[in-house]
């Protein structure tokens, strides 16, 4: 009689106290920051679409100004992961800090470009000539918004240490070009379409071509003593990744719309969109690595597979 009331109370006792196995599965929280632009968008893909939950991830997403702004604060511990560019990774890397890539962002490619040069509609500017001694807005100072239009002047027989560059967030690029505060800005998707169907600029060109014809802008990274500690994290973030990569290429209209809301900007779906590698592949950050080293942004290139974290599938 006393064993059958015991397990009468352990019965109703168990729904309101929670069973063991029940507060062992509770999900990591991690703080991810991003960039409010198509490159940047595929974490708030994975979040939106619940691949995050799905993976056992309880994920906070921030959004960052630039990706400079967002390696430093993966290094002062105010993030866990951060989506930055491989010039600001690589700069960190050959400066001792600790930065690993776990799972790239948006790839360009030459057949459908999501970033440019934009100068003014009026501007007189129309050749690689007309810029010397230009001012060009670029949303972080020495990293890769500055290698491609460098390196695409240089290839017109202008020397890029004949232009200024000055840094402005993407959102304020539009204004800073109506406003004549500079003759052309370094736009990505939603941004670059906002200008030019807004009828504030047009596309000089796309200089990101100078670098290479498919190449990776980036990826989602962390501190090595971070990922070295939490490998099961990496591990459920780089699968969450990977499957928001294969939905996201596949539903545009669906990404422009939670784009849109998360860059605070219209984005049209049928313009052209980011393309997202699932895994990230040391031959496609390369190029980015090594135009980054002709340009003063790295002492000296390097391999791209020392900044991809132990471990992670290639």
């Amino acid at each position: 009689m006393q064993s059958r009331l015991m397990a009468l109370v352990l019965a109703l006792l168990v729904p309101l106290l929670g069973s063991p196995a029940a507060a062992q599965t509770t999900m990591p929280h991690i703080r991810v920051a991003a960039l409010a632009i198509d490159v940047g968008a595929l974490s708030y893909f994975a979040q939106q679409q619940g691949f995050f939950k799905k993976h056992g991830l309880d994920v906070e997403i921030i959004t960052g100004t630039n990706g400079a702004a967002i390696a430093a604060a993966v290094v002062g511990g105010a993030i866990d992961i951060g989506d930055s560019n491989t010039t600001s990774i690589a700069t960190g890397h050959e400066r001792g800090v600790p930065f690993v890539l776990i799972a790239p962002s948006g790839a360009y490619s030459s057949k459908g470009p999501t970033g440019a040069l934009v100068v003014a509609k009026t501007s007189p500017i129309k050749t690689a000539k007309d810029m010397a001694g230009k001012t060009i807005g670029v949303s972080g100072l020495r990293n890769i918004s500055e290698v491609a239009p460098r390196a695409w002047l240089d290839k017109n027989g202008v020397s890029s240490d004949s232009v200024k560059f000055v840094e402005i967030p993407f959102s304020a690029m539009s204004a800073a070009l109506a406003a004549g505060r500079v003759d052309a800005v370094m736009a990505e998707e939603p941004v670059l379409t906002s200008i030019v169907q807004g009828d504030v600029g047009r596309v000089l060109a796309n200089v990101y071509d100078t670098i290479a014809p498919t190449w990776v802008e980036g990826g989602y990274f962390c501190t090595i003593d971070y990922a070295k500690a939490h490998p099961e994290i990496i591990k459920q973030f780089t699968d969450a990744m990977a499957e928001a990569a294969v939905w996201a290429n596949a539903n545009h209209a669906a990404t422009a719309v939670m784009l849109a809301d998360y860059a605070k900007t219209p984005v049209n779906p049928n313009v052209q969109r980011m393309y997202y590698p699932e895994r990230l592949r040391a031959s496609e950050l390369q190029p980015l690595i090594d135009a980054s080293a002709k340009y003063g942004l790295l002492k000296a290139s390097f391999p791209a597979k020392d900044i991809i974290a132990p471990g992670v599938p290639q």
